[in-house]
């Protein structure tokens, strides 16, 4: 898996000289087409624009169904190119509608979020939402290459910069204890957010590498992730209740570090330390009582588990993490409620 971190006026231009494609094509949405597109369509030659809308909420069926019409209009074959610019809804749906497309044509991630730089553009996980259901459907496909120009995050919103910390720290938690030292001790606004994207892509280039499929040691990649997706898919359908991935994993990790430390995974002094970092940035969802069953119902379809077993993975200590440990009910409801405070 080839990641460059580099200026995208050097890494796509040198990517096109050394590939040839007999038709290209860019999915964007709104907002990239807007802010970024403008920066990569002197860099190409003719091209096909297919735009799509933007948000968690139409990462569907019925925009692949739009995708996969604007290929098949323009007449693309197997020797075609997808050029993915956008954040994680428009990597994971546009990676996996060519992953699909004629059994597979190639296609290159430029990822323009700090959530997708750092996480959902690297390691190949492509797919869409379905029946309410996160990322219910998709495959395993590597990008021809991840193309990384931080200088595309100035023009996220501060929210969206945010929501994407919430991976960087994840990586520190489950991998670098060195480095979460550092995170936490400074505001968002003060980290070095180059220095962290290339931090956060090696740690999951190296796991990756090692796991590709997830059948082992790629799922600590999943710390915070399920609660976190739960409560995320619970407030997606919620008019002005809808949370940013990072802010629903956030939420997620305070929960899963308090299951980790009730399991005498992590001391009190690192849960404090997550505790009071995950709410410093990002502060604390309401959670009414009358929500958390229904937020429970979605962790039934979360791809780690097996069987009726509901599998987690747990920090086990800073810097370090363990896998496909089965969590009850019962000890979901506790994390909730701790969260809750």
């Amino acid at each position: 898996m080839s990641v460059v971190i580099q200026p995208i006026s050097q890494s796509l231009s040198a990517y096109l000289a050394q590939n040839t494609y007999s038709k290209i094509g860019v999915v964007v949405d709104e907002n990239t087409k807007k802010h970024c597109y403008p920066i990569v369509k002197s860099l190409l030659p003719k091209h096909t624009l297919i735009s799509v809308k933007s948000g968690e909420n139409n990462k569907n069926l019925d925009t692949c169904q739009l995708i996969w019409g604007k290929m098949t209009d323009a007449e693309f074959d197997r020797h075609s190119l997808i050029i993915d610019l956008g954040g994680g809804v428009i990597g994971d749906m546009g990676g996996f509608c060519a992953a699909t497309y004629k059994r597979g044509i190639d296609f290159i991630q430029i990822p323009t979020t700090l959530l997708s730089q750092v996480d959902a553009s690297v390691g190949g996980k492509l797919g869409i939402d379905f029946n309410g259901f996160k990322n219910h459907i998709g495959v395993f496909t590597q990008p021809k290459t991840v193309l990384i120009d931080t200088a595309f995050l100035k023009t996220l919103p501060s929210n969206e910069l945010r929501s994407g910390f919430a991976e960087v720290i994840k990586h520190c938690l489950i991998r670098d204890s060195e480095m979460w030292d550092i995170i936490r001790r400074n505001d968002l606004t003060e980290q070095n957010i180059d220095e962290l994207v290339a931090h956060s892509v090696a740690i999951k280039k190296e796991i990756v590498a090692e796991d590709p499929q997830e059948k082992g040691l790629r799922k600590i990649l999943n710390f915070g992730h399920t609660l976190g997706h739960a409560i995320e898919t619970h407030f997606l359908d919620k008019p002005g209740g809808r949370l940013l991935h990072g802010e629903a994993i956030a939420a997620g990790m305070v929960m899963e570090a308090f299951m980790a430390f009730k399991r005498e995974m992590i001391d009190s002094e690192t849960l404090s330390q997550v505790e009071e970092f995950m709410f410093t940035v990002y502060g604390r969802i309401v959670i009414p009582d009358s929500e958390i069953v229904a937020i429970l119902e979605h962790t039934k379809q979360d791809k780690k588990n097996k069987g009726k077993e509901v599998r987690f993975s747990l920090i086990n200590g800073r810097g370090s993490c363990a896998f496909d440990i089965t969590c009850s009910i019962a000890e979901m409801k506790k994390a909730i409620h701790y969260y809750q405070g």
